[in-house]
């Protein structure tokens, strides 16, 4: 799996009350003792889970929970960890250990010493929190693999109806031109809020609510970016923009949105803080049906509670049939788990997620819940 290479240079890390072991649990616990203590806040660990982990280069938090646990979303119950700390995670780096400490029910983490063994000995070992830089972003591990989303994290891939309404559009192009190209200039209407690098994307195919039959967002085509040259002002609402680069000719009508900051991979996968009832609204690319490592959207957004690294289970919707045993008595039969979504972006009220762990494929309108409704 590849790194990301867009994760910027200093950010904080907060590792706060998660100790530290240096040593596996004692050999007398037993894997039920753990799987009791997991199940109880509705997370098991696996049968087959290892004493201990090594972390190599590729890893991701998803892959690693997977090895000990039967649900990944349960990462963080196993961790102790808090919702501040699944937003601001602990990192973990390669040549770390995770072990298993079947006793208690919790996964511990501990490095590594030069000579190969865990760092500070038996005893347990409490890091204050500490700041690191440059290497952070390089070095530790992804939640899911860079590789299949890394594409989607900075150009828009929905705008959501309101959003829409609000963004500066292309008005008109020197010498009245229909199309731009590179270093051409583009005359541009509406609030920049103070941005001067812009996006520019062509509203695509309307996105619309299964549930409701409403649009509530339209498929973003990325067409290329601008930059700010002169501002308008109170005489003159028109804004001048130059071309910096086009993956397509640019239009009059085109939009524009602010270029988003360099996105930083710090969420751990974690089920949604309230219940959640979603449905599958497109599938990206305008294909019909979705398989692993594909990416979705579903009608529920920021406003709804989800953030990123929410999970959440894909289940098909249980068909309606006829039971030819009792006279053709119409039944609907129940709804399957085939699978996991991965959010990884969110909007007012759609997010996009990757398709995890499918015994089955995606379709438009399947049911998407918080897997602990399971």
């Amino acid at each position: 799996m590849k790194k990301f290479s867009t994760i910027a240079a200093l950010i904080a890390v907060g590792l706060s009350s998660v100790s530290l072991t240096a040593a596996a649990a004692p050999a007398d616990a037993t894997i039920a003792q753990a799987q009791a203590i997991a199940e109880k806040s509705q997370c098991a660990f696996r049968a087959d889970a290892p004493d201990k982990h090594v972390v190599v280069r590729g890893d991701t938090l998803w892959g690693i929970s997977a090895v000990f646990l039967q649900n990944p979303w349960c990462w963080p119950k196993v961790w102790g960890m808090n919702r501040e700390d699944i937003r601001n995670p602990h990192w973990i780096y390669p040549g770390q250990i995770v072990y298993f400490d079947r006793a208690n029910g919790r996964l511990r983490l501990a490095n590594v010493a030069g000579d190969g063994t865990a760092s500070g000995g038996v005893p347990t070992v409490k890091l204050s929190p500490r700041s690191r830089v440059e290497g952070l972003g390089a070095e530790a591990i992804r939640s899911i693999p860079a590789s299949a989303i890394e594409p989607f994290l900075a150009q828009p891939m929905v705008v959501d109806v309101n959003t829409l309404e609000r963004t500066p559009r292309i008005v008109s192009a020197t010498e009245n031109r229909v199309n731009l190209g590179q270093n051409e200039k583009a005359y541009v209407r509406g609030e920049l809020e103070g941005s001067t690098s812009f996006q520019v994307f062509r509203p695509g195919v309307p996105l619309k609510d299964p549930e409701t039959g409403n649009i509530i967002g339209y498929e973003a085509r990325f067409v290329g970016t601008v930059k700010l040259e002169r501002e308008g002002d109170e005489n003159n609402d028109v804004h001048t923009f130059s071309v910096v680069n086009t993956k397509e000719e640019m239009s009059v009508g085109d939009r524009l949105l602010p270029v988003p900051p360099t996105p930083i991979m710090s969420y751990v996968p974690h089920p949604p803080y309230d219940d959640v009832k979603a449905r599958v609204v497109s599938i990206y690319g305008g294909v019909s049906v979705a398989g692993q490592n594909q990416i979705i959207s579903i009608n529920r957004g920021r406003e709804h509670g989800l953030d990123l690294g929410t999970v959440l289970s894909l289940q098909r919707y249980g068909e309606t049939v006829k039971d030819r045993t009792d006279n053709n008595r119409l039944i609907k039969l129940p709804d399957e788990k085939y699978g996991y979504v991965f959010i990884f972006r969110v909007f007012d009220t759609i997010s996009y997620g990757l398709v995890m762990e499918v015994t089955d494929i995606v379709k438009v309108g399947d049911n998407v819940i918080s897997p602990i409704q399971q």
